[in-house]
């Protein structure tokens, strides 16, 4: 295995274009798919041209990386936020439809490249956060946890044919675990540790029996939700330490973590880890209009590696590029700083060796 491997979180920036295909109701569904497809092969072309190890089809399918569950299940209603934002609640059971949306995005990607193909979900107890509602949800699932336990079959399900399909990388998104960093976001709950700890359960009923070594890597983005500053949300203060025994627990192979910024605390909680476990080294910045340059990168990474093996670290930018369905980025300069992702990684290699043993 190649050393400091260079991939992508998850999305990319869409061009209006696409948006517009994805969200269009109307347009017939196998052309709406043919379009989707030639987009696809563009942005995948773009993440190899870059020179990453690993890509991803940017979430361009997807109205929104959450909602994808309501393509997995029925008893969702769908609304939009005023900045367009695809806005979804569970109002009835769940119900599966025929599974394989997401499956189907990675046998696409997986036909198309030869590069490590990753393909993400979200977390239980994330959906549970964003999709339940006191009122609205109230009468199909009385209580958010019932409504998060009926979620994991469903995703169970998606994550076995991505086992067949034989991805590389399987990602689950969390942003809600990593908030519980915040003094503030603690205080919301009466045992902030309980519901740490059921967060941490959910996710590990979802990977129960995949967690080995013969299939894809399974891993968890600890989001610090540094792309919802694009929105102008809230950035959430607080070093790891606070749910360090919480990651440990995960029974994953590798957790990713936004450390381009001050505010997410020192490195030195790398060593708190558990020894196997692999770090995706949030180590580039995903800000609008701020774009790091190689040394940067460089000298982040090798603040870690005062705390944790080479053969354990991977590089990624901190959050996905797309912070949801309504935001605008450069795509142009998201391959810059992809570009200077991959140099990094290079210039990473030649000082500490380019292959990993094992």
């Amino acid at each position: 295995m190649t050393l400091f491997p260079a991939s992508v979180v998850g999305s990319m920036p869409r061009p209006a274009w696409v948006r517009d295909l994805v969200f269009d109701d109307v347009i017939e569904p196998e052309l709406r798919r043919t379009r989707l497809d030639a987009a696809i092969a563009a942005v995948v072309a773009m993440q190899e041209h870059a020179g990453l190890d690993v890509v991803t089809d940017g979430e361009w399918r997807r109205r929104s990386y959450i909602g994808v569950i309501a393509e997995l299940a029925h008893g969702f209603t769908l609304a939009f936020a005023a900045d367009g934002r695809p806005l979804t609640m569970v109002t009835d059971e769940l119900m599966p439809k025929h599974p394989g949306f997401i499956a189907d995005e990675a046998r696409f990607v997986r036909r198309i490249t030869t590069r490590g193909v990753k393909v993400t979900l979200p977390a239980p107890a994330l959906l549970g956060e964003r999709m339940w509602d006191p009122e609205g949800s109230r009468r199909a699932y009385p209580r958010r946890e019932d409504f998060v336990r009926a979620c994991i079959p469903i995703l169970r399900r998606e994550l076995e044919l991505l086992f067949e399909i034989g991805v590389d990388v399987v990602q689950i998104d969390d942003p809600h675990l990593c908030l519980f960093v915040d003094p503030e976001v603690r205080a919301q709950h009466a045992d902030a540790d309980a519901a740490l700890g059921f967060a941490v359960d959910a996710l590990n009923e979802l990977v129960d029996g995949f967690d080995r070594l013969d299939g894809p890597r399974l891993c968890v983005h600890l989001c610090r939700r540094a792309g919802a500053r694009v929105r102008g949300e809230a950035a959430h203060q607080g070093g790891y330490a606070p749910i360090i025994d919480a990651i440990n627990r995960l029974r994953v192979h590798e957790v990713t973590m936004e450390f381009s910024e001050a505010r997410a605390g020192g490195m030195d909680v790398l060593a708190m880890l558990r020894p196997e476990l692999g770090i995706g080294l949030g180590c580039v910045g995903v800000t609008p209009g701020i774009v790091d340059d190689v040394d940067t990168i460089v000298e982040r990474v090798e603040r870690a590696l005062r705390h944790v093996d080479p053969a354990r670290i991977g590089l990624v930018p901190d959050c996905g590029f797309a912070p949801g369905a309504g935001a605008r980025v450069d795509l142009d300069e998201v391959y810059l700083k992809l570009c200077h992702e991959v140099a990094a990684a290079e210039r990473l290699r030649e000082r500490h060796g380019g292959v990993a043993l094992g």
